[in-house]
């Protein structure tokens, strides 16, 4: 199984614009796509170097990453209706 990228933008390209207006002007916004974002590469540098972490742990950390994306694609749904 291959690694792919998970960034907000290439998930999202329809709305890599409104990510980008929504990372500088909405603070809660950025500092959600900053956790979701190192997490994302916590994980990606875990699964490159295979490096030694349970099972659980690595589950518990996608499980994380993929709710902080429904979060913030929730965020990106709304602001892009209210445009």
């Amino acid at each position: 199984m291959g690694i792919s990228s998970h960034e907000l933008h290439v998930e999202f390209p329809q709305y890599r614009e409104l990510i980008q207006e929504l990372r500088n002007n909405d603070l809660k916004f950025n500092e959600k796509l900053q956790e979701y974002t190192h997490l994302d590469h916590e994980i990606e540098g875990l699964e490159k170097r295979d490096s030694p972490i349970g099972d659980d742990k690595l589950h518990r950390m996608k499980q994380k990453r993929a709710q902080l994306k429904d979060d913030l694609y929730q965020v990106l749904l709304s602001n892009a209706k209210a445009s």
